[in-house]
């Protein structure tokens, strides 16, 4: 494949077969697109923090795919909202200002959006 991949991915609730679901949506895009050639970022807000937090099983997950580029988002205000530290988050999330700002700010840079 010959194009420059951009998508962003999006999780907001805290069923784990959402989360579950969009990792695997990675994984399944990264076996068919380098790394390379892709840009993946994976937006996590609202009731869906609370998945994150002190989750070994996730932060494994995490680093491997963001070892190879992936980027993981963390909506700042749904942290403040749940009662969650940063330091509560794998190390490999990197926490922005307002998730939905984000997800505008990647949209308008060309991202896919898909909400798995």
């Amino acid at each position: 494949m010959d194009m420059d991949i951009k998508v962003v991915l999006h999780v907001d609730s805290d069923m784990e077969e959402r989360l579950a679901m969009a990792l695997n949506n990675i994984t399944n895009l990264l076996k068919e697109v380098s790394h390379e050639q892709a840009s993946v970022y994976l937006l996590i807000n609202g009731p869906a923090v609370k998945l994150l937090r002190n989750n070994r099983i996730y932060a494994d997950k995490f680093n491997k795919l963001s070892d190879i580029g992936v980027r993981f988002l963390v909506c700042n205000n749904s942290l403040t909202k749940t009662g969650i530290d940063k330091d509560e988050l794998p190390d490999s999330c990197e926490v922005v200002p307002a998730g939905i700002l984000e997800l505008i700010r990647l949209q308008n840079k060309g991202c896919a959006y898909v909400k798995p």
